[in-house]
């Protein structure tokens, strides 16, 4: 070809017969290329054998390759010479190479330079990412592809950056002048994609290089950058709050409100949003110019934009009822959109604005127009279903009147799935009125009739609310739960008893005629509280019943075997029932009760119970009177549950998670706001000596408050950012407090691998420490770690993050918990611990309860008196700890403050002194506790009084570990 002498020839490429050319993307590649230089390039065998036979110098005619025009005219004096000093090689691509290498050009190498097969070798790459292999070895390979004017394969690559960019944090800053070219390409497209990669990629030394194209991004000309920039200032804000102040940032995202562009409005919106949601200080404020603009913008967003916009109107006050009006009016006619988060937004929006208004015409109004969408939301699948329930439970709360006429469309129908079914259950209860009763009577009767024990045991519980709720209607609930007590089903049966009995309690000395029909079924009571609830109503009512004595004795033939709920109820209805009929029968069962309750039981709330009824028997049987027959308060009815406080946050949040949850966002989110913590002066005042029986003695002088703990040095960082590694070297780690970490897998068990680990508290987050040390003789890397099911739903908030560990080397990180709704019953952590050069090493660890603990667990000295009465005496454990000597009340209450248990008050006893504090456990579980102790002698006594008593002993644990020395 050469010879032929072609004019403006740049270079010349090869390939087989069978070699496809994409000849847009060779003439992109080669443009790379000067061509005025010596070039050889092309791509290597797909086949690793095939490169191990011939070369890895070596580019392959299959896979093409290109020559420049310089290279070419310098092998064109020697090809021949060179053709015949290798007459051995075989093909064209073999003996090209040999050439090569005799003028010393090297190959350049360009996978697929022509084709599309870098495409195809970055998909495969990033398949493998996907399934969790590691394929981190190929950043640098996958990097040289950023280079492309193909947008797909860009995408592919900026993907597997942001999945790597973490573990090769050094090598992601190749990157960076590539995505600073990107986000000046003439393809709109590719703009936004290079400055949406560089939000994504959470590495401090790249978010410097960042801010130069996003505010240039933030002013462009295209609104689809301008939406994405938005987005990528709230991820910037994330990893650097101080830098996004600093650059302006904030200022050029509230600028974007008034952009002509909805969409870019909206995205600006939900920036603003989720920036406000991380900041202690308020960044945006929606005043009334501000409301009008996004008011605007709310008719030509897309349906998600509508939804970020109505959630940040939903936190604007109105400034009078009648902004308040106008400004339901704009958002009204979104209750008639399709997406049901528009329509549950739109109705958020709604209830805080009618709030403010004070015509009840306009409210009247306003709740008509609200019931259609809601109800057109339950013809949606059964999930939406469902999230739309749980909104509409809190809704009727806060107002009946929406859906009071509507309470036909929450009937169940035959193919609803049970969850669906018992929301609805739930919301017809809130519903039911003296109007619609009868409807829901017959319907609950029905429900009671059907296959699902679940379900019909929550039908039977249903009437029961009802009648509780509605007094006029008692009666009639009574009649159906009669009529399903003779069909003789036996599930049906006991847990229309259990209803009953609380109908008794609403309701005293009013349905005593069918206590007859309830006795009947004696026989067939298996379950505890179905016992326990037939016993009730027997000592409740024994002077009525004749045969109460034989009643009751029946049950007292299996004391000693009975569930300690049964065996308390038969303990105080059998001292009712001889203190109604004081008689020869009656006196000979008590003293058996008795008897059994205080030698034959191991029950200590039983022995405890059985023996002040037996001294207030023996002593005054008519303040025994006063006591065990005393008139009760009625109970009241527990449709609406929710705290009007707690409902109110819960309506803020409807269309969210919370709201399906019915529990605030900080129960279950882990916020990143920053928090100071202050500690102060303690001074521990002594209350009086005078006890009262059964509660704890509270002082009377005020206790003050615990001091809270010093806070640690802040050694790593922003540990509540997500992106930050949390590794310390163990030398530098000097601030650790408290003793060494416990060993959870020693190097002996895990091939050289040993780890330390506890759960701990710091500044209001559960971490689980951990100090890991490679006493084998090869470097481990790719930590991993995931917790098993158990019973605080304890689980990691974000990979292991641990560097590669050289033999000889430690490293200590604190890894952020969270607790999920993913829980069982198991009390200890079972964990399992990865890398990529030893197999998955499992081992447990103790559920450290104190780091679990609560900041605002403290109690006032009132509420905690009230609360320990509420519970039942069942509910109180105790154990003792011969091991265990209090030197000094004050170290020790100072110890307890550290861990979140906080000091009441204190009494003395005798020679020994009192304390009691409290505490809170997650989902807002108290713990009430007593210690008694003399100082610097051993012995510690422990009475802990919680609503789950089956955590006690992790409690027990936790106090040992701080208190043991």
């Amino acid at each position: 070809m050469l010879r032929l002498g072609p004019k403006n020839v740049r270079w010349f490429v090869m390939g087989d017969d069978d070699t496809v050319f994409v000849t847009d993307n060779l003439a992109r590649v080669l443009r790379k290329y000067d061509h005025e230089q010596m070039y050889y390039t092309g791509s290597l065998s797909e086949s690793h054998l095939q490169n191990i036979f011939f070369s890895y110098g070596m580019a392959y005619g299959g896979g093409g390759f290109a020559i420049s025009y310089p290279l070419a005219k310098a092998l064109s004096k020697m090809q021949d010479r060179c053709i015949q000093r290798y007459p051995a090689l075989y093909g064209s691509d073999d003996r090209m190479q040999a050439c090569m290498a005799e003028l010393g050009v090297p190959l350049t190498k360009e996978l697929g330079f022509h084709q599309d097969k870098r495409k195809d070798a970055v998909k495969k790459v990033i398949a493998a990412m996907t399934v969790g292999k590691d394929v981190s070895s190929l950043f640098t390979d996958v990097l040289n592809c950023m280079q492309t004017e193909n947008l797909e394969l860009k995408k592919l690559v900026y993907l597997y950056l942001i999945n790597y960019a973490k573990s090769q944090p050094d090598l992601a800053i190749l990157a960076v002048n590539t995505f600073v070219k990107d986000s000046q390409d003439p393809n709109p497209l590719i703009r936004a994609l290079a400055v949406r990669t560089m939000g994504c990629i959470r590495v401090d030394k790249i978010t410097e290089y960042l801010c130069d194209p996003l505010q240039k991004c933030l002013k462009d000309d295209d609104p689809y950058v301008r939406k994405t920039a938005a987005v990528c200032v709230a991820k910037l804000f994330d990893i650097n709050a101080e830098l996004v102040e600093d650059r302006g940032f904030l200022e050029a995202l509230k600028d974007l409100i008034s952009d002509n562009n909805p969409m870019v409005v909206a995205n600006a919106v939900a920036a603003l949003a989720e920036i406000q949601d991380k900041s202690a200080s308020p960044i945006f404020e929606i005043n009334s110019v501000t409301l009008t603009k996004l008011l605007t913008a709310l008719n030509e967003c897309t349906e998600w934009g509508q939804v970020f916009i109505l959630d940040s109107l939903s936190r604007y006050k109105a400034a009078d009822p009648r902004e308040a009006e106008n400004i339901v009016e704009r958002v009204t006619p979104r209750l008639q959109h399709a997406n049901c988060a528009v329509v549950l937004s739109a109705v958020k929006m709604i209830l805080q604005q009618m709030e403010l208004i004070t015509s009840t015409d306009v409210i009247r109004n306003l709740c008509k127009k609200m019931a259609p969408p809601l109800v057109t939301l339950l013809s949606a699948e059964p999930e939406i279903q469902y999230v739309a329930l749980r909104n509409i439970n809190l809704i009727v709360q806060k107002r009946p009147t929406i859906l009071a006429h509507e309470i036909k469309v929450f009937f169940c129908k035959y193919n609803d799935p049970i969850y669906v079914k018992m929301e609805k259950l739930e919301i017809m209860i809130k519903l039911a009125s003296d109007r619609n009763i009868d409807q829901v009577l017959l319907e609950f009767k029905e429900y009671a009739t059907e296959v699902d024990v679940d379900f019909v045991r929550k039908a039977v519980r249903a009437i029961g609310r009802c009648a509780i709720k509605l007094e006029r209607a008692a009666e009639r609930c009574i009649s159906v739960l009669l009529e399903l007590i003779k069909i003789k089903v036996n599930y049906v049966v006991q847990e229309a008893i259990i209803v009953i009995k609380d109908i008794f309690r609403r309701y005293p000395n009013t349905y005593e005629s069918i206590i007859a029909t309830l006795c009947e079924s004696l026989d067939t009571l298996d379950e505890p509280e179905a016992k326990a609830s037939m016993i009730w109503i027997i000592g409740e009512y024994a002077e009525r019943i004749d045969n109460a004595d034989e009643l009751l004795e029946s049950f007292l033939e299996n004391f000693p075997e009975e569930p300690a709920q049964v065996q308390l109820q038969l303990l105080t209805a059998t001292v009712k029932l001889f203190l109604k009929k004081p008689t020869e029968g009656p006196q000979q069962m008590i003293q058996v009760v008795l008897n059994n309750a205080t030698v034959e039981t191991d029950n200590p709330d039983l022995r405890d119970r059985a023996y002040i009824y037996w001294r207030l028997l023996s002593t005054d049987p008519e303040a025994a009177k006063d006591v065990v027959l005393a008139e009760k308060p009625v109970i009241t009815d527990d449709s609406n549950q929710l705290e009007p406080s707690l409902l109110d946050e819960l309506l803020a949040n409807i269309s969210t998670l919370s709201s399906v949850y019915h529990k605030p966002p900080e129960a279950f989110v882990t916020r990143l706001k920053t928090t100071v913590q202050k500690t102060e002066d303690e001074d521990y005042v002594e209350g009086t000596e005078t006890e009262t029986s059964g509660n704890p003695v509270v002082g009377a002088a005020p206790a003050a408050a615990a001091p809270a703990p010093v806070a640690v040095p802040d050694l790593l960082g922003d540990l509540m950012g997500p992106d930050d590694a949390a590794i310390v070297p163990v030398d530098d780690y000097t601030t650790q407090s408290g003793p060494p970490l416990p060993v959870v897998l020693p190097a002996s068990s895990g091939q050289g691998l040993q780890i330390c680990a506890q759960l701990t508290r710091q500044d209001g987050q559960v971490f689980y420490n951990m100090l890991l040390e490679n006493n084998s003789q090869s470097v481990l890397d790719g930590f991993m770690i995931q917790f098993n099911k158990n019973l605080f739903g304890l689980a990691a908030a974000e990979p292991l993050q641990v560097q590669p560990l050289q033999p000889g080397a430690s490293a200590r990180t604190m890894l952020p918990m969270v607790l999920s709704q993913n829980m069982s019953t198991n009390s200890v952590l079972q964990v399992a611990v990865k890398n990529n050069q030893q197999p998955v090493w499992y081992f447990t660890d103790k559920i450290v309860l104190h780091a679990l603990f609560s900041e605002d667990g403290r109690m006032e000295r009132g509420t905690f008196l009230e609360t320990w009465r509420s519970l039942p005496d069942s509910n109180e454990v105790l154990k003792e700890f011969p091991g265990i000597t209090i030197t000094s009340i004050e170290s020790t209450l100072d110890l307890l403050a550290a861990s979140n248990m906080f000091f009441i008050a204190k009494r003395k006893n005798g020679n020994q002194d009192v304390l009691y504090l409290s505490a809170k456990a997650p989902k807002g579980v108290p713990f009430l506790i007593e210690l008694t102790a003399m100082v610097g002698q051993p012995g510690l006594k422990c009475a802990v009084k919680t609503p789950t008593p089956e955590i006690a002993p992790l409690f027990f644990e936790s106090l040992e570990l701080l208190l043991k020395p």
